[in-house]
């Protein structure tokens, strides 16, 4: 696929299948992941790939309990956004629960992390996250063009200490995004956005 292909139709797959993604895929999405720019390219970030299924299920209950408090209210105010309408968003929220139930089943899941020269607090984290955003989306575009689904989530990582031990991270390292790997369920398909226009100025905003 041509890369303006696979950016505008690099569609979010939560509902992913069971059947094993090969080791070499997973390390390609890595190594793309990798090529990614860095502030003063220190090359912070750090890549686990998750396959083992007691981390998987460690992982996916960390996951339920942010996700189970987040779709309530979401639901709530389902028509809240102009540029999403309510019942493809009512669709989303269901596929980010279907996601929640099925999250240990998944093939694998890649967190992206990072790695300091000092322990991690938040400022530290809030900081460096310009040198890991990138990689995550070098990881979903290369996702994309080999045919695998991927979305990335933070609701699972919001307990720090808990994800700290579940991925046995040393105290210098911090977990960004959490990303669930597979071959999709569903079929790819452009993505919809607010039209540039309605995004972009030149020069000034006003």
């Amino acid at each position: 696929m041509g890369i303006f292909d696979v950016m505008f139709n690099c569609r979010a797959m939560r509902r992913l299948d069971t059947k094993p993604v090969p080791a070499e895929l997973l390390i390609k999405l890595v190594a793309s992941a990798n090529q990614a720019p860095s502030g003063s390219n220190m090359q912070i970030a750090r890549w686990i790939v998750v396959t083992d299924e007691d981390v998987k299920k460690k992982l996916a209950d960390l996951n339920r309990q942010s996700v189970e408090s987040y779709i309530g209210p979401q639901r709530a105010q389902a028509d809240a956004m102009s540029h999403h309408p309510k019942a493809k968003r009512l669709r989303m929220l269901d596929a980010v629960a279907w996601q929640m139930e099925h999250m240990h089943e998944m093939p694998a899941i890649v967190i992206a992390c990072a790695e300091f020269e000092s322990t991690a607090n938040e400022t530290l984290i809030a900081q460096k996250s310009g040198s890991i955003w990138p990689g995550v989306q070098n990881l979903l575009l290369a996702a994309r063009a080999l045919e695998l689904g991927a979305t990335p989530t933070t609701l699972g990582l919001k307990d720090r200490s808990a994800v700290a031990d579940t991925l046995k991270l040393p105290s210098t390292m911090a977990a960004y995004c959490l990303i669930p790997i597979g071959y999709p369920l569903g079929r790819f398909g452009p993505v919809t956005r607010r039209p540039v226009e309605k995004v972009m100025r030149w020069n000034v905003w006003s």
